[in-house]
């Protein structure tokens, strides 16, 4: 299993369909779970998909539409029902604050978890951890909406080759990489002269919206992107309307951002041939393009 993987528990847009459950993605980042706008219908789909509310360790909501937040009461009762006992965050923008609320205690409940709210006021790093930032976006739809971005800090990959010849072995390799520098009978030796860049890996989600700076921004070298494509290009009238994306023009962001994989999702349901989606946005985007199914896993492509 891959340490890094987008579990996807719903691909519909505004109505779900036979095949497709409303919104719902967590993201397994290392040892964090980050899940994304739990639609109505997501803790039953975590059972599919094999995902325990032990697996959360953030919940991010990009809006209130109800496709994107209605999963909330039974995710969040189901933390205290499973008596996960570490801090759980909850990241969504600070305009529907009574809305959180409102799911929140939907019902009566024994509420056991620490979940802890976080409202964005703003755009910027909303978090750090191990992953690195995670930071909002603002994009623009019909209500307040948020994008978010994981980014990775870059690190140092040690080159055996170079240790060898430098004569770095056992202990003084952890020496080297904590204090940057070491100093040998032959002389001194930096990190630098030993090891090479090692470039952050980047996640992208962006639901609901028209093309903004704030889509380019989340997409910017990210090596996953999920992504609404609601409509196909033949409703661009309509996308634009309802402020929403085509195929096309997320493939056309994946491909001016250097996205490494596309994960094309949130579909309406006037489409029935997924397959459209991805030919239109394989003509526009040469690189790896993924029509996300219910309950599919997607890893974060290895690093180049």
């Amino acid at each position: 299993m891959s340490n890094r993987e987008l579990i996807v528990l719903g691909t519909a847009s505004q109505a779900p369909t036979r095949s497709r459950n409303h919104n719902g993605y967590l993201l397994r980042w290392d040892g964090t779970g980050l899940l994304f706008d739990p639609g109505e219908g997501t803790q039953r789909q975590m059972i599919h998909a094999r995902v325990s509310a032990h697996d959360i360790d953030r919940i991010c909501l990009t809006h209130f539409h109800g496709d994107h937040c209605l999963g909330v009461p039974g995710v969040v009762q189901r933390l205290s029902l499973d008596r996960v006992r570490r801090p759980v965050h909850a990241h969504y923008p600070a305009s529907g604050a009574g809305f959180f609320r409102s799911l929140r205690y939907a019902s009566a409940f024994d509420e056991v978890v620490d979940l802890q709210e976080r409202p964005i006021e703003r755009e910027g790093v909303i978090a750090t951890g191990p992953f690195g930032t995670l930071e909002a976006v603002r994009l623009d739809h019909r209500i307040e909406t948020f994008g978010y971005r994981l980014v990775e800090p870059d690190g140092r990959r040690m080159v055996p080759e170079r240790l060898a010849r430098y004569g770095v072995r056992g202990a003084a390799v952890g020496q080297l990489q904590r204090e940057q520098v070491l100093r040998t009978e032959a002389g001194q030796v930096t990190l630098e002269q030993v090891s090479e860049l090692r470039p952050g890996q980047r996640f992208g989600f962006v639901m609901d919206t028209r093309l903004c700076d704030g889509v380019f921004a989340i997409a910017e070298g990210a090596d996953l992107l999920a992504i609404e494509s609601t409509f196909l290009d033949e409703d661009a009238r309509l996308a634009d309307e309802y402020r929403h994306l085509t195929a096309a023009q997320a493939a056309r962001v994946a491909a001016e951002c250097g996205v490494r994989t596309l994960v094309l999702t949130h579909f309406s349901q006037r489409y029935s041939d997924p397959q459209r989606f991805h030919d239109e946005a394989a003509a526009v985007f040469d690189g790896q393009v993924v029509v996300a199914e219910d309950l599919q896993r997607i890893p974060v492509p290895k690093r180049g």
